[in-house]
């Protein structure tokens, strides 16, 4: 019997919340020693909220998986303050108004064996930049990526001071050749970084072992055994039975289940926010909006959900973003709010909220806004799914209003490209609806500000003069809480969810 299977019968004997399908992908090799150079054969057990939607393609949100799994990476990388730091590319220039030039880094190999050169970097990069629809970080972004000699020079249509920053996304991932090769792009043994994914089970689970000709430091842990588990009450047992080393994830709700020594609360730029359709049906009038927005209580979900682990909101970005709370304390901002419409008399307004499940607490807020808002006056009916389910009617407009748990520092760590694609006229994630030509000047104004204090304020004004049409109502800014089991060491506590299991987690057994 392996080493493996050994484990999973021995810990089948233990009381656990999990049904058998669960503890089966949850069971992992916890014995293994350290070698010489630091690693050890030790693989970390991780339980993760959602499953793929598409198929780990890069070129789709999945493509935070591959980067929490440290198995893709991107030419540059973001600090802790959204600044551009080197990855694959060492060093890079802005060329002119539109052209910026890469360094790439020497001696880097995929996971295939495949070199890494300029060339590849370049197909790459193309292969995202042409993709229909394009990538998120990408939306509203004319680029075209060429070789000049060692260097990768990457050109914009219009100037973009945020370039270095776009190429850090994982949705930029740079892949091997191969990977392109077949209709769908895949990361399966093609990418750089310290774990090579070696097999992915559909929706269950994911392998990856450690890639022993890593460029930089080797991966300390001999692998990672991931399963998706989207049910929030399995992840947390898996945390308080040690099933998993690592959750993503664990709701509110089942914290007060676990062992606060094993709970990391980490703020997150991630906001739950009430989606207006502004396009048809009764929240197309201001009025009622505005209603909607008085008729809420924020705290009263703070407290009675999330069990005071989140942060009322005081606008669209939270108090992970520093900058955001000091700057709303001016006489521009406050004169934009000023202008907003007053309240209407909903009359018993017939509306529709959807949300989903996957985020536990998202059902237990739209209960309470429906009381809240029944007792303003709407009628209001639920319709609740997995959110694999529901995304695309909430995309096409076809709810009165949703409640999305909404990350608002997106691929390039800066909440501009956020707003865009949720507010801009052509944004690819428009649930409200939403086009405003005064919204859209703001939205220019702040893509193209310099970064630094000027892009600050440009975004804060932008923030402002969306709240000012009431398009979308923020109420709380979330903290993730995320398991570690007693003995884990170095697992990243990421706001923006790009990292998690990195070159450095280990397990000290």
């Amino acid at each position: 019997m392996s080493a493996r299977s050994s484990l999973s019968s021995r810990r089948a004997t233990s009381a656990t919340a999990l049904s058998v399908a669960a503890l089966l992908l949850l069971t992992g090799c916890f014995s293994g020693g350290s070698s010489g150079d630091g690693s050890t054969d030790e693989r970390v057990e991780l339980a993760m909220l959602q499953p793929p939607r598409s198929g780990l393609s890069p070129l789709s949100d999945d493509a935070f998986k591959l980067s929490r799994w440290s198995t893709a990476e991107t030419l540059i990388r973001l600090d802790e303050e959204g600044n551009a730091e080197p990855m694959l590319a060492t060093e890079w220039e802005q060329v002119d108004d539109t052209t910026w030039s890469f360094t790439l880094r020497d001696g880097v190999t995929f996971h295939d064996g495949t070199e890494m050169t300029t060339e590849n970097v370049v197909e790459s990069l193309t292969h995202a930049v042409e993709a229909e629809p394009a990538p998120r970080i990408l939306d509203g972004v004319e680029m075209t990526v060429t070789a000049d000699g060692d260097k990768v020079l990457v050109t914009t249509a219009e100037e973009d001071p945020l370039v270095p920053q776009r190429l850090s996304s994982p949705q930029l991932s740079v892949l091997a050749p191969a990977a392109y090769e077949g209709d769908a792009v895949t990361p399966v043994g093609h990418g750089t970084g310290p774990f090579e994914l070696t097999a992915v089970d559909g929706t269950s689970g994911a392998t990856l072992e450690r890639y022993e000709d890593y460029w930089g430091d080797p991966a300390t842990s001999a692998g990672i055994d991931v399963s998706f588990v989207p049910d929030g009450t399995a992840r947390a047992a898996a945390l308080r039975t040690g099933e998993a080393d690592v959750v993503e994830a664990v709701p509110v709700g089942q914290a007060a289940q676990v062992d606060e020594e094993l709970l990391e609360e980490v703020p997150m730029p991630r906001t739950n926010t009430l989606y207006l359709n502004t396009e048809k049906g009764p929240f197309a009038d201001a009025g009622l909006r505005a209603a909607a927005r008085e008729a809420i209580d924020p705290q009263s979900i703070v407290d009675g959900v999330y069990e005071s682990r989140a942060d009322v909101a005081s606008g669209l970005l939270g108090p992970a973003i520093p900058y955001a709370a000091e700057g709303r304390d001016t006489d521009t901002y406050r004169e934009l709010l000023d202008g907003r419409a007053e309240a209407g008399d909903p009359q018993g307004q017939k509306i529709t909220i959807g949300t989903f499940t996957d985020r536990a607490e998202l059902p237990e807020v739209a209960v309470q806004l429906q009381q809240q808002l029944e007792a303003a006056g709407f009628e209001v009916e639920l319709e609740v799914r997995e959110y694999q389910y529901i995304e695309s009617d909430a995309i096409d407009g076809d709810f009165d209003a949703f409640i999305l748990s909404r990350a608002t520092v997106l691929d390039s760590g800066d909440p501009v490209a956020y707003m865009v694609s949720d507010f801009g006229c052509e944004g690819s994630f428009n649930i409200s609806q939403f086009c405003s030509e005064t919204v859209e000047a703001a939205l220019d104004r702040a893509e193209g500000a310099t970064p630094g204090e000027e892009r600050q304020e440009a975004i804060l004004e932008a923030e402002a003069t969306i709240l000012a049409e009431d398009a979308a109502i923020p109420m709380l800014h979330e903290r993730v809480i995320q398991g570690e089991q007693d003995g884990v060491e170095g697992a990243a506590r990421d706001p923006r969810e790009r990292e998690l299991i990195t070159a450095q987690t280990t397990l000290a057994r």
